[in-house]
């Protein structure tokens, strides 16, 4: 008697074929491209050409946060080879948006031609991923200008506007005040700053009160505040602000019976 072998279909290899990839931050398609403080971000991405004949490719993009781009719109790649590209993000205005704030962007690439033939029923291979708005803390310190001169032995008050112009709740780190003038003492009023939690685009205020010895003499006195963001440096950054005012400090005023005397 004969025995037959049994008879297997082995699988039959998948043709060669092209795609489109995306490098992803730490190669992890979960992973969001960051744009920067100034609006940009660079996309690297590839096609790969497994076929036997060179293609040509078309490329478009979508783009989030009404950003412009700049990307190669053809490309031609030869059999067996795999070309690696930039898109180019700008134009985003990061501090329109809340941080973190996530949205998707895609590339498509659509095979036009093989060889020298043109390609007539579309084929299209995309690849997506999201770009992330980042962490802004800016602080914008405004002094108040004296309405006038103040007189040796007397109070001033200066109110101090800290406004948020970053994307994300801040407060004030610290403040410093400092001035040119030995006799003057600017030391009160700021500390409640630091106590504040300032959403984004409001603003708070505080009085500095300036005080002027008896003794003090005629003189232009030079006041400057710097503030700095608690998120910043909770973040390991630094970010500061600072203003700064004249104030004019005068001999008390003579009264009418020293005039007279």
């Amino acid at each position: 008697m004969c025995l037959l072998a049994p008879f297997s279909v082995s699988q039959q290899p998948s043709p060669p074929e092209w795609g489109l990839g995306i490098d992803h931050p730490q190669e992890d398609e979960d992973e969001p491209f960051i744009v920067n403080n100034r609006g940009t971000v660079i996309i690297r991405f590839f096609v790969y050409n497994d076929e036997l004949l060179p293609i040509t490719i078309d490329l478009a993009y979508e783009v989030p946060f009404e950003g412009e781009f700049d990307g190669p719109e053809s490309e031609t790649i030869g059999a067996g080879d795999n070309k690696t590209f930039s898109l180019t993000i700008v134009g985003i205005e990061v501090g329109d948006f809340s941080a973190e704030t996530t949205e998707e962007f895609s590339i498509t690439g659509t095979l036009v031609a093989r060889g020298s033939v043109p390609q007539p029923i579309p084929d299209s291979r995309e690849g997506v991923g999201e770009l992330q708005i980042p962490t802004i803390h800016s602080l914008s310190a405004t002094l108040s200008e004296p309405v006038g001169p103040m007189n040796s032995g007397s109070e001033m008050t200066l109110i101090l506007e800290v406004k948020n112009l970053g994307n994300v709740v801040d407060r004030v780190g610290s403040v410093e005040v400092s001035d040119n003038c030995p006799l003057l003492t600017t030391d009160k009023g700021l500390d409640s700053l630091t106590t504040k939690d300032i959403s984004i685009g409001a603003q708070i205020q505080a009085s500095l009160i300036v005080t002027a010895s008896q003794s003090h003499p005629q003189r232009n006195c030079d006041i400057e505040v710097t503030v700095s963001s608690n998120g910043a440096t909770n973040s390991g950054g630094s970010e500061m602000s600072e203003d700064n005012v004249r104030v004019s400090v005068e001999p008390p005023p003579t009264n009418q019976e020293d005039q007279e005397s």
